[in-house]
């Protein structure tokens, strides 16, 4: 992967921001109440620590004594027929016991008469039964004893119950849906790091994985106004900032480290030593305060935000901090994909409608009204904040216009606002912004299987600009395709058209790259006289690590690339993006 001719490869999205980062209530909105609560994101970080400690021992004296003392024993009573047979045979009638306690307690959620499987296998337990095959167990705690007993020790029989109930009665309909199997997957995965003590002893774990001289772009999260509970002081996002700073002053790992500072609009607001800035002549400059101490000071290198976390990429605290970054070339990593990872709180009333775009509502008179975002479930709202057609609104002069009419006056200053009908002295066209995730994989699924829709060609008609998004063919300004790209148009071929349309847009592959099946439309993206000078290799090490291992993600990468197509995503492409 290295060579002293070649620029270094970048991985430009890692995480190794640790477990005890993130707010105790992720599961609000998942599982209903009290069951949120006790899925404490600290409680089960601090029982799997124990379970793998635990777990430790056992290759541990005295433990391996008493592990082989085991052994033997259970080698002895396999010889003996006579006791084997009989525990066999125990484990037998309980194996056919417990199968059919299990079913009667599926059947108190499924209608038997709804459930054509569960009433065959009910119509049997009555035959069993009837012919003194089966004895009705009725007592509930005894159901559950012999549950426990069965399950704890008889391990042939706790298979087979497991192998039916997966394959019959779609026993996983009544588990969580894929949201929430992602949500467990999520706190696993937290449990595998968490072992770790600090983020240096993670970002060692990646960096051993990458020939040397590899660099990374690290990127922390700030989840402390996601609605999911507070976290404790020692856990703070400052705490895991200074960890970061640590990491980066040791000489060890200078080279190859590249942290972000993570932007969060409402620590802006609360914490007045967060953002202070002047400005003249639409330039900002930075006073002392957090976000210069270490953009400026300790030299990092960009910043990272998470809008689903609640709030809009445009959001008015956040302006000045754009303004500055595109002055002064700082790059932006921004979350543009569907996950777990999204607000927690109660939906407010102002989200119902978009800030800026507006909708028709009557065709034939051309009026329009604020566009509605009706979404009453967190993890699908989450997408309107999210959404790529929201960065229109910082780099199209035009909607930005719009966006600073709403602001204070001195953001109306800072970009030299007159009225509605007059450009803007100073804008973010230039602003240098990187969609990570390129908009998630059932989103390149989607431009590929929209066929028959007019937007969805646009790229192959238009391969220098993409998608026209505001102007009609008469050069008319139009609330109405605005409407429909944020309504019916793949995020695939939205960010692509951003990209073509400026200069310092790009987009990364991470996460996306477990799927081997984005790799076709990825050849051809790279491949691209434009759009392939603006695609960034990342993995999102380890946030990914539940599809697949990160060597695993490197070699199928490579494996599915060519050496050059794997230079310009890894090296070319990140050191100008960093530049």
């Amino acid at each position: 992967m290295s060579s002293p001719n070649k620029k270094p490869v970048i991985n430009c999205h890692t995480h190794i921001f640790r477990g005890e980062h993130v707010p105790p209530y992720l599961a609000k909105t998942f599982v209903p109440w009290p069951l949120s609560y006790l899925l404490n994101t600290s409680l089960i970080l601090k029982l799997y620590k124990n379970s793998i400690r635990s777990n430790s021992k056992k290759y541990q004296d005295p433990y391996i004594e008493k592990r082989r003392k085991r052994v033997i024993k259970a080698i002895k009573l396999r010889r003996n027929k006579i006791l084997s047979g009989f525990l066999s045979l125990t484990g037998m009638i309980l194996t056919i016991h417990v199968l059919f306690i299990l079913f009667r307690w599926l059947s108190l959620i499924f209608n038997p008469e709804q459930n054509e499987i569960i009433g065959y296998i009910i119509k049997l337990q009555t035959w069993l039964i009837d012919h003194k095959m089966l004895f009705p167990i009725r007592n509930v705690y005894l159901q559950i004893l012999i549950s426990v007993i069965l399950f704890s020790y008889f391990k042939s029989g706790r298979n087979l119950i497991w192998f039916i109930l997966t394959r019959t009665v779609k026993f996983f309909s009544i588990l969580p849906g894929k949201m929430t199997k992602d949500l467990l997957e999520r706190y696993l995965l937290l449990g595998r790091f968490t072992l770790y003590k600090n983020q240096s002893r993670i970002f060692s774990s990646m960096k051993e994985q990458y020939t040397p001289g590899t660099k990374f772009i690290v990127l922390p999260m700030d989840m402390e106004y996601m609605g999911a509970g507070k976290l404790k002081p020692e856990n703070s996002y400052q705490h895991q900032m200074k960890e970061l700073a640590d990491i980066k002053e040791s000489s060890t790992n200078k080279d190859a480290f590249l942290p972000f500072v993570f932007a969060e609009p409402r620590r802006i607001k609360e914490e007045k030593d967060h953002l202070k800035y002047t400005f003249n002549n639409g330039k900002v400059t930075l006073q002392d305060c957090f976000i210069k101490e270490y953009i400026e000071d300790k030299k990092f290198d960009g910043f990272k935000i998470y809008p689903a976390l609640g709030y809009y990429p445009f959001d008015e605290a956040l302006l000045p901090l754009w303004k500055y970054a595109a002055d002064n070339g700082i790059p932006i990593m921004t979350h543009c994909i569907k996950g777990t990872i999204f607000y927690r709180g109660s939906k407010k009333k102002e989200w119902e409608s978009h800030p800026v775009f507006k909708e028709i509502v009557n065709l034939k008179n051309e009026i329009y009204e604020p566009l509605l975002l009706p979404q009453p479930k967190n993890k699908d709202f989450s997408l309107n904040f999210t959404h790529p057609m929201n960065y229109l609104v910082l780099l199209k002069e035009e909607l930005l216009r719009i966006l600073v009419s709403q602001c204070d006056q001195d953001i109306k200053e800072l970009f030299g606002y007159k009225d509605l009908n007059t450009e803007l002295a100073y804008n973010l066209s230039h602003l240098k912004i990187c969609f990570a995730h390129f908009g998630g994989e059932d989103q390149w699924n989607k431009y590929l299987e929209l066929d028959r829709y007019g937007y969805s060609n646009e790229l192959i008609k238009e391969p220098d600009t993409g998608i026209n998004f505001m102007y009609t063919s008469d050069n008319r300004f139009s609330w109405k395709k605005l409407q429909d790209c944020w309504k019916y148009v793949d995020w695939y071929s939205i960010i692509c058209s951003i990209m073509l349309q400026h200069d310092n847009v790009y987009a990364d592959i991470s996460y996306i790259l477990h799927d081997e099946g984005i790799f076709p439309l990825l050849r051809q993206t790279i491949n691209h006289p434009k759009l392939g000078k603006k695609v960034l290799f990342g993995t999102d090490f380890y946030v990914v690590r539940n599809h697949s291992a990160e060597k695993n993600l490197v070699a199928t990468t490579t494996g599915n690339l060519t050496v050059e197509e794997f230079d310009i995503i890894a090296r070319d492409n990140p050191a100008k993006f960093l530049s």
